[in-house]
């Protein structure tokens, strides 16, 4: 599937104010060069939002949840439940944590760098894993819209617990691994909210399931229809 064409159609379907996803990938290529985060690696991504691709490694994740759920090292079971569960109390025993954090199944990668960047700056998506969309209640309706158009499958969206990481790369990454074609909602982990905008959740597709709901663009309700197209005028207001 190329950028520019899913590009065309989110313009036609959200308008130009609607701010264009992030692809992620792994692959054996340090480019660009990979620089240190320190803390949760969502402060880099402000600046794939806008334009800047970047590449992280193992090395350069200073938080070791990012690195496991990323797929570059194995889950720390002493360190990561105690911390989720006893000190952000996101859960409320570490064995949650560890049955949950080993559940969702995204294994870990072979490949030494994962990239991130908009769409705009690529020619093709064939070799990412998904796209994250860092959307407003408007967007994410339109998203959630589209993505439901093709199936009555009750999970078809859904809005699992974990980190930001988890929510948009882990469970993409799990997804392909299964075949699956659920798309998650995310960025609800309070540690992430710090790093984007008040409005903002993230949206994040499995690039083969964009690849489905691509097809049905023009068909579903984000074409030319009367309720639609008042949310499409807010978009861009």
């Amino acid at each position: 599937m190329k950028a520019a064409d899913l590009i065309n159609k989110l313009r036609t379907g959200f308008g130009d104010k609607m701010e264009l996803p992030i692809a992620f990938w792994y692959s054996e290529n340090p480019e660009p060069t990979p620089q240190k985060v320190n803390g949760c690696y969502f402060k880099a991504l402000d600046a794939t939002r806008k334009g800047t691709p970047i590449t992280l490694d193992v090395n350069t994740i200073g938080c070791m949840g990012g690195k496991f759920y990323t797929g570059f090292c194995e889950f720390a079971e002493n360190m990561i439940p105690n911390f989720v569960s006893l000190k952000e109390k996101y859960k409320k025993t570490p064995r949650m944590v560890t049955e949950f954090a080993t559940g969702i199944g995204n294994g870990q990668t072979d490949k030494p760098y994962l990239h991130f960047a908009r769409i705009d700056s690529l020619d093709t998506l064939d070799q990412t894993e998904g796209l994250i969309f860092f959307a407003s209640p408007d967007v994410l309706t339109g998203l959630f819209a589209w993505a439901v158009f093709d199936t009555n499958e009750p999970d078809a969206v859904c809005a699992p617990f974990g980190s930001g990481c988890s929510s948009t790369v882990s469970q993409i990454v799990a997804e392909n691994l299964r075949d699956g074609r659920r798309c998650f909602i995310g960025l609800m982990d309070p540690s992430v909210r710090p790093h984007v905008e008040p409005d903002i959740l993230s949206f994040a597709i499995p690039t083969p399931r964009m690849k489905e709901m691509y097809e049905t663009f023009d068909e579903c309700c984000l074409v030319n229809t009367h309720a639609w197209n008042k949310v499409r005028v807010r978009i861009n207001e």
